[in-house]
């Protein structure tokens, strides 16, 4: 049975890394350190570019916001290799409160929406809408708690 309960868990989760990033220093937005691969700024990029695209291949009609910065933020991307054209905090931040809001709003009612091609991730195969944006909360939170433990080395 498909309920509306994993949109209110996206809403949380949203919730709970816009806290963490609204705790975080203009400073420590780019800081990488020792040990750590990337900084809060690609993490909060990351979080917000996964959602787009995981979305957009849930429903095949969505488009999403800002392709541009993809690249930037995509897995395997790194800050090291970033040119100039990153996106600020504000900006960061402004994409990721208005995201949640168009994002279950685009996926009401389709959830249980099959995939024209499962997401598969190592072993585990997901095939429906629901299953994508359940991985995606899932996933969101693990780099929400990057950027808190990011937060917490940085001294923000």
């Amino acid at each position: 049975m498909i309920t509306i309960e994993t949109l209110k868990q996206l809403n949380f989760t949203r919730m709970y890394t816009l806290g963490r990033l609204k705790q975080s220093s203009e400073a420590a937005w780019d800081t990488k350190p020792t040990g750590y691969n990337n900084n809060i700024r690609w993490n909060a990029g990351h979080i917000f570019v996964s959602m787009e695209v995981f979305v957009q291949k849930a429903l095949g009609d969505y488009a999403p916001v800002h392709p541009e910065w993809i690249p930037l933020f995509v897995t395997g991307s790194n800050p090291d290799a970033w040119g100039e054209n990153v996106p600020s905090n504000e900006e960061l931040l402004t994409a990721l409160q208005e995201q949640s809001a168009r994002v279950v709003a685009a996926l009401e009612g389709k959830l249980g929406t099959v995939l024209a091609e499962p997401m598969v991730i190592g072993p585990h195969s997901m095939e429906t809408a629901e299953a994508l944006v359940q991985f995606v909360v899932w996933h969101e939170g693990v780099h929400a708690g990057m950027i808190d433990g990011l937060n917490r080395v940085t001294g923000a």
